[in-house]
């Protein structure tokens, strides 16, 4: 019988010929009264709720996609003509394939997923779903067909990466196969059905020249990143939510040389790295008893047994910034993360308060040495109102002053006008070079760029 134990149409032996008047009240269709597009709408959910009735859940997993869909197809065909609704050929292969999306894909998202102008998928529950393009959110026409249908697309995604969400875990990170980085919490904690985020993963590399023609810095900017990658310099990229933060660790990660053993650390896999010799390590969450959790310091703390050149770590938020300053500290040149903070300088707070949350009493003079010894850039991006990610201040670490940490801007974006409506607001500015010269210039010439430093220096001015 394939994948159905029955289809609708196929005939049974024990069924008994019902009276005729009854046989005249089943002639009409449940639909006929509806506009078409309303009809498909109702025939759909109610094919997809037979479908799961009917269909041999074994037999599905042993099919390969296309054969699923040639099946779903077939069912449609019979459902439509036992409901006595008329759907062509075109609407049945739309129907299969929204069908076979919901089935063994990501359901009404499936489309979305796949445009790339789209960076961001905002679900706010079943019938509210927004999408970012350029910058703008909009609210689109997607739309499950209703919160058990939504939470049943969240824990496949949850699933497929080995984690779980329910009532009793309703919150967890996970990632797609492409690498897009997911968030869901579910109810109760998500007061109006469950809320999916999902940060599209980029199917093109970004490159600091890419970045450059998007206006994301300027030409000097990325000569001067370059020379900071490719010179084993600590660096740590910091800004809001969406400003653009992995995307520029992944842009610096790719003048890592070849011959370097980098080993890389996130919550969530996100990465891209191009390197040969690469060791990825992702955290694990508890099971449903509370145990067998791996935390991001825990990884930190083994990846220092592992024999890294460089350590990359996707983000730090907690404990494990003391385990990876310590790291940066002891020979791992070249490493580097991201951190959520709104300005540079603010960067530095919040990695003493970080700090602190390690459980060790240190006085502040001791964590400012820390930092000090341990990092030498701070890179920070900005979203702006505009929608463009600019890199809005490369700052140098020089050292201490008394109790103080000293900073040194060499690039800052100045802000010079908007224009255009909200809509199609356009930020106009400049990255204006401070005119220092960079403390590392010496170990920048070490690794031969004195050339390159100097025309920064010129271009800069």
């Amino acid at each position: 019988m394939g994948l159905f134990g029955q289809r609708p149409g196929d005939s049974d032996a024990t069924k008994t010929t019902p009276p005729q008047d009854v046989q005249k009240k089943e002639q009409a269709s449940p639909f006929a009264d509806r506009p078409q597009d309303d009809t498909l709408k109702a025939f759909k959910i109610m094919a997809y709720e037979t479908l799961m009735e009917r269909m041999d859940l074994v037999a599905a997993n042993q099919m390969t996609p296309d054969q699923l869909r040639h099946e779903v197809e077939r069912f449609i065909a019979d459902l439509s003509a036992e409901k006595k609704l008329q759907i062509n050929a075109r609407e049945q292969r739309s129907l299969a394939d929204s069908l076979v999306d919901d089935m063994i894909g990501l359901g009404p998202i499936e489309e979305v997923i796949h445009d790339d102008s789209i960076t961001d998928i905002l679900i706010n529950g079943p019938y509210d779903v927004y999408v970012e393009r350029k910058g703008k959110l909009a609210r689109t026409p997607v739309r499950f067909h209703d919160e058990s249908h939504l939470q049943q697309i969240a824990r496949r995604i949850a699933g497929r990466v080995g984690r779980r969400v329910d009532e009793s875990s309703p919150m967890v990170d996970a990632r797609l196969a492409d690498g897009s980085r997911v968030n869901i919490i579910m109810p109760p904690l998500a007061l109006d059905g469950t809320s999916i985020s999902i940060r599209k993963f980029s199917r093109t590399d970004i490159t600091l020249d890419k970045m450059v023609t998007n206006g994301t810095l300027s030409q000097p900017m990325a000569k001067l990143l370059k020379i900071i990658a490719a010179s084993r310099l600590n660096v740590l990229i910091s800004g809001g939510t969406g400003s653009g933060k992995t995307t520029l660790l992944n842009a610096l990660s790719q003048l890592i040389n070849p011959a370097e053993r980098i080993i890389t650390i996130e919550d969530s896999a996100e990465l891209r790295l191009q390197q040969p010799h690469v060791v990825r390590l992702e955290s694990r969450p508890p099971n449903i008893e509370g145990e067998g959790e791996i935390t991001i310091r825990e990884l930190v703390r083994n990846a220092l047994r592992m024999r890294p050149d460089r350590i990359i770590v996707g983000e730090v938020r907690g404990e494990e910034t003391i385990d990876m300053l310590q790291a940066m500290n002891t020979g791992h040149d070249g490493s580097m993360s991201t951190i959520h903070a709104n300005r540079a300088r603010e960067v530095l707070t919040r990695l003493e308060n970080m700090m602190m949350m390690s459980g060790f009493e240190m006085p502040p003079r001791v964590v400012r040495a820390q930092i000090v010894g341990a990092i030498n850039l701070i890179v920070h991006t900005e979203r702006m109102r505009d929608g463009v990610r600019r890199v809005t201040e490369i700052t140098e670490i020089t050292g201490m002053e008394e109790d103080m940490i000293k900073l040194h801007t060499l690039f800052k974006f100045e802000f010079q006008e908007e224009v255009g409506s909200e809509e199609t607001s356009e930020i106009h500015g400049v990255f204006k070079y401070s005119g220092l010269r960079p403390d590392f210039s010496s170990r920048a010439m070490s690794y031969g760029f004195e050339k390159e430093l100097k025309e920064i220096l010129k271009e800069g001015k």
